[in-house]
């Protein structure tokens, strides 16, 4: 008696489990194969239809070989996508591919240990994350005011995906095609200064412009034309007007160009020949603030 009562509770479980899902399932009291149909209304299902639809065969001028042009053709058009596809799909695995055992490299690597006699004291670099900090917040408070005055006729801001053209603007056409010559102060203070050769700086009236994705943009591009030469006056005034214009909290893409920064910046320190290099102050800078600043203290320098 109990195996009659068993053998029935598990019969009906699978007709009822077998009509929810459309799928074939094999009886276990006759071990015959059983298909659904799909669209029947079954008055146990446990997922009855949500949106009347009728029959696509049934309804007059419906070609489901053109775009469906209104809501009732586009259901009908999912149901007869539904009904042909395959009920059982298998996924086609190269065995061998599954014998090595994948290797996935990533780099955690911190930034590069200064040199004896090459890293800040820890007074200096709270005076420049103090300072760093009364400056972002000038420029927060007078955004509005600089972005409202106009550009000279000169200043064309490249748009934010054009690499080149930032580089061109923030770097000047000399830097940029490796004919850098060290400006000269009395020139550059002169009011016929052609800074499409020497670069732009970056003006309040230009960074208050610039949306945050345009200051990733333009951080990213310096940064990689940075990768391979030395921090040049121009691309240092840069790096820091754009760390000054990232708002916090960052943002994901914003963490990872500042560490990548302040990688860059040990490992051009790490190559100086002595402390009184004119680059040190700039690099130890610049680690300074992402580490400090920006709060990537396994960055910062310990002396």
């Amino acid at each position: 008696m109990l195996y009659v009562l068993v053998n029935i509770v598990h019969t009906g479980y699978t007709k009822l489990v077998q009509r929810r899902f459309n799928m074939k399932w094999i009886d276990a009291s006759t071990s015959s194969v059983e298909k659904s149909v799909t669209g029947m209304n079954f008055e146990e299902d446990l997922m009855p239809r949500q949106l009347p639809v009728d029959d696509w065969d049934t309804i007059e001028d419906f070609d489901p070989s053109v775009p469906p042009r209104t809501p009732q053709e586009y259901l009908k058009r999912v149901q007869i996508e539904a009904s042909r596809c395959p009920e059982v799909v298998v996924a086609k695995i190269d065995p061998r591919k599954l014998k090595r055992n994948p290797t996935v490299n990533v780099s955690l690597s911190g930034c590069q240990p200064a040199p004896a006699g090459f890293s800040p004291s820890l007074r200096w670099q709270q005076q420049q994350v103090a300072n760093f900090s009364v400056l972002r917040q000038s420029i927060a408070k007078h955004r509005d005011h600089w972005k409202a005055q106009p550009l000279d006729s000169n200043v064309m801001l490249p748009a934010s995906d054009d690499e080149e053209g930032w580089k061109k603007f923030c770097l000047g056409e000399k830097l940029y095609f490796d004919s850098y010559v060290s400006p000269n102060t009395d020139e550059t203070d002169s009011p016929g200064i052609d800074y499409v050769q020497v670069g732009f700086p970056p003006l309040l009236s230009i960074v208050s412009r610039m949306s945050q994705p345009t200051v990733f943009n333009t951080l990213e591009y310096l940064i990689n034309w940075f990768g391979d030469k030395k921090l040049y006056p121009e691309l240092g005034r840069w790096l820091y007007a754009l760390l000054a214009c990232i708002e916090k909290p960052l943002l994901p893409e914003a963490h990872s160009l500042i560490r990548q920064l302040a990688r860059r910046c040990s490992a051009v320190r790490a190559n100086l020949e002595s402390p009184e290099d004119a680059d040190l102050s700039a690099v130890n800078l610049l680690i300074c603030l992402v580490a400090r600043y920006f709060e990537q203290s396994d960055l910062a320098d310990n002396d």
